[in-house]
């Protein structure tokens, strides 16, 4: 069974466009690790993200932290980012879901399946959770992702494939 391990940019992104609710609709086992966990709720109060963290309090996914290898630490990435990819690691057949790209590209050299914000909206849409994927994008683009057109072209176009 595959999970998902999300970092907290996409977590919070999700929540500033209201659309936490496609982690539960999409996968059944989220795994947030313990330091992402931490940053969310060390944000501002009002934040989605950490509102959602504070009222679910485990019911639909699961956390957890484990040591980071140090072929990982040298990327010198965040502490989240770095905990999703050591998590994804040792969880098998995960889809970790990041945004930075150093991240990311971090991820792939480890041979981790990777989908930022965007692809859960793609995967929404295919799954008929949203009727379209344009005002969704359009909705994480003002609320602070920097999707170039071309990429979100690209998603678009994979959302209808």
């Amino acid at each position: 069974m595959s999970c998902w391990i999300i970092d907290a940019s996409p977590l919070i992104l999700l929540g500033k466009i209201n659309r936490i609710d496609l982690l539960e609709k999409l996968v059944p086992t989220l795994l947030i690790p313990f330091e992402v966990r931490v940053e969310i709720l060390a944000g501002p109060d009002p934040d989605p993200a950490k509102v959602w963290i504070q009222r679910e309090s485990g019911a639909h996914w699961g956390q957890s932290t484990i040591p980071i290898p140090t072929e990982v630490v040298a990327w010198d990435l965040g502490v989240g980012e770095s905990a999703v990819i050591a998590l994804g690691i040792s969880q098998i057949g995960s889809i970790c879901i990041l945004e930075d790209l150093a991240a990311r590209n971090c991820a792939q050299v480890f041979g981790l399946s990777v989908m930022g914000t965007h692809g859960v909206l793609i995967r929404a849409k295919r799954a008929g959770i949203v009727p379209a994927l344009r005002p969704e994008i359009d909705r994480h683009v003002l609320a602070g992702s920097l999707l170039s057109p071309s990429v979100i072209e690209n998603a678009l176009a994979l959302a209808e494939g």
